[in-house]
């Protein structure tokens, strides 16, 4: 039997943060470590947390996967002060989104195929692989309202460098369009983008702190670049490093079944996972087995290790002992 710290009982109603898993497959241990982070770090100063299902990708979206994401996370202990909210029963919000940026002529439809903007792009951005869309592909006449829903949308992304503060990593400073260029915020499916949707959400949910893995944190200067562009406000954000496997790459199927729920149907204890969670966070010299309550009470963000995980053998021992 696991033990759940009781909710803050008088939750900041101003600062508010997101725990915003995507239902296109299990939770695994890198999605627990930094849910669970975000957890702590919500239930420490006294935030609001909103339990958001982002299951807009829906060509990856699995059925079943929303009950038994909900599931997992009571299971570690984690809980939430509103929801889950399904993104896309708010549809109508992006529409409106769209709809201002078209109004100032700041999107336009898209329908170059991957290797022509690959042919005009120097290289993929390295974070996310992204081609890069040179502005040389821009249409010479940028229409002023969103008429075609069915159609791929980019966002105009004119040179300009975004610098941020993230409370982890410090001073931020990239350009999105050397990076990316102009990137899609509308996809031919008639529903927004990661990048568009993501923003609008967080204006809506009045979401004040953002707690995610540093993969993205080039979108971060995407979503400024929304935000500004729809008169929004910047959220604080906090990018932690990933868990990987021992190739370096960012923790997958290739490295084996590493999803909670593969550990917990074996017999694993919660207390086994989050004792891991807390070796890979500092907080314990060894593998221990610890309660939520005991990493809530733990928990250091200015402690925390500055490079990334790697999971391990001894890891995976460790859990199927």
């Amino acid at each position: 039997m696991h033990t759940t710290p009781p909710p803050n009982p008088t939750p900041n109603p101003t600062q508010i943060t997101r725990i915003a898993p995507s239902p296109t497959g299990a939770l695994h241990l890198g999605n627990a470590r930094t849910f669970l982070i975000n957890w702590a770090l919500a239930r420490q100063n006294n935030w609001s947390i909103i339990l958001r299902i982002e299951d807009l990708d829906t060509p990856r979206v699995k059925p079943g996967v929303i009950d038994q994401t909900i599931d997992t996370l009571t299971w570690l202990g984690i809980d939430w002060d509103t929801g889950p909210i399904i993104q896309s029963t708010d549809l109508p919000n992006h529409h409106a989104a769209m709809e201002s940026l078209a109004s100032n002529k700041l999107v336009y439809p898209c329908t170059l195929t991957r290797s022509q903007i690959e042919a005009a792009a120097s290289a993929p951005n390295e974070g996310d692989h992204e081609t890069r869309f040179d502005p040389s592909l821009r249409p010479t006449q940028i229409p002023s309202s969103f008429n075609d829903a069915g159609t791929n949308w980019r966002l105009v992304v004119q040179p300009n460098t975004i610098e941020f503060t993230d409370t982890f990593l410090g001073l931020q400073s990239f350009d999105p369009s050397t990076t990316t260029g102009d990137f899609v915020v509308w996809t031919q499916r008639s529903c927004p983008s990661y990048q568009l949707a993501v923003v609008v959400d967080d204006h809506h949910q009045s979401i004040t702190h953002i707690v995610r893995g540093d993969d993205l944190i080039d979108s971060a200067t995407r979503q400024i670049t929304l935000q500004r562009a729809l008169g929004y406000t910047t959220p604080q954000y906090t990018h932690l490093p990933l868990v990987r496997g021992q190739d370096g790459r960012r923790l997958a199927k290739r490295h084996g079944d590493t999803r909670i729920d593969h550990y917990r149907s074996s017999g694993t204890t919660q207390e086994h996972i989050i004792g891991l969670m807390a070796f890979w966070c500092g907080l314990t010299p060894q593998r221990s087995k610890m309660s939520p309550a005991d990493f809530l009470g733990a928990f250091d963000l200015d402690t925390l290790p500055k490079d990334d995980i790697i999971f391990t053998p001894e890891d995976d021992q460790w859990l199927t002992s």
